[in-house]
Formats: structure tokens, sequence, C-alpha cells
């Protein structure tokens, strides 16, 4: 009789040990997806020059965009998302991904285009380590100056 109650003591407390694993598991994995992922799409503007669009729903970005008028390509139009994390670097359209965190997301994603490092932060967009300001609609324009200095110019 004593075994019998050892094991129904042993199968109550693993149940409810489960019970709490998966309680718990959810509720971090809910905090850890909710604004969702950043999203790019890598297209060519109007003039065929390469060009990103950057979107985060949940954090109010909307079509913040990053042309390269000086710059050429072969890749298609594509969109890519970032809520999986991937083994850094990787190639993207137009570039590598040079550094990605997203274990809450949306995180940071950091980007290599011909030569300038574009970084997406929840709180700042950072081009060439310069830091600006998240505003939907706004159109950076990334060219390569005289003596190989490179500028953003919003």
């Amino acid at each position: 009789m004593r075994v019998a109650e050892l094991l129904k003591v042993v199968a109550i407390a693993f149940l409810l040990a489960l019970v709490v694993y998966c309680i718990a598991f959810s509720g971090i994995e809910h905090l850890r997806t909710r604004k969702g992922p950043w999203e790019v799409a890598f297209i060519h503007d109007n003039t065929g020059a390469p060009a990103i669009v950057i979107n985060e729903a949940k954090l109010n970005i909307s079509n913040v965009t990053i042309d390269f008028p000086h710059e050429e390509t072969s890749a298609t139009n594509s969109t890519l998302d970032f809520a999986r994390p991937k083994q850094v670097p990787f190639e993207v359209p137009f570039g590598q991904c040079i550094f990605m965190d997203t274990t809450f997301q949306p995180g940071t994603v950091v980007f290599n285009f011909f030569g300038h490092e574009i970084q997406l932060i929840p709180r700042v967009l950072t081009i060439d380590k310069k830091e600006y300001p998240w505003q939907s609609g706004a159109t950076f324009a990334l060219t390569n100056g005289v003596n190989g200095k490179s500028g953003a110019r919003p």
C-alpha cells in the first residue's frame, strides 16, 4: 500500500510540474513574439536602383525607405520577415545580415548593404552608426561620397 501511495504522489507532482511548465512556456513565448518581427521589402525604385522598405506593425513603423541610388543589383524584389533566428552572417538581397537577435521580437537586425551598415532597433534606426528616430514614411538616400566617405540624406 505504501508503494501505491508513493506512486500517486509522484504522479501528481509530475502532472503539476508539467502544467506549470506549459503555462510558463506559453506565457514567455507570448511575451517573446507579441510585437512581431521586422519585415523588410527589397525592391527597386522607379529608376531601377535598389531600395529597402522597413515595416514593424506593433511599433507603428511603416514604409521607412532606404534608397541606394548609385548602386546596381540583379536581385529580384522580395520581402523577408526576421522572426526566426539564423546563424549570421547570411545573404539577403542586396547584401548580408551580419547580426540578428530576435529573442524578444522585433529585436535587433543589422545589415551590410553596399558598404553601409543599417541597424534596425526598436528604439532607433542607425545608418552607418548615426541614429535616426523612427518616422513612418521617411526616406533616406545613401550615397558614397568623395574620398570614400558615405552619407545618409533623410
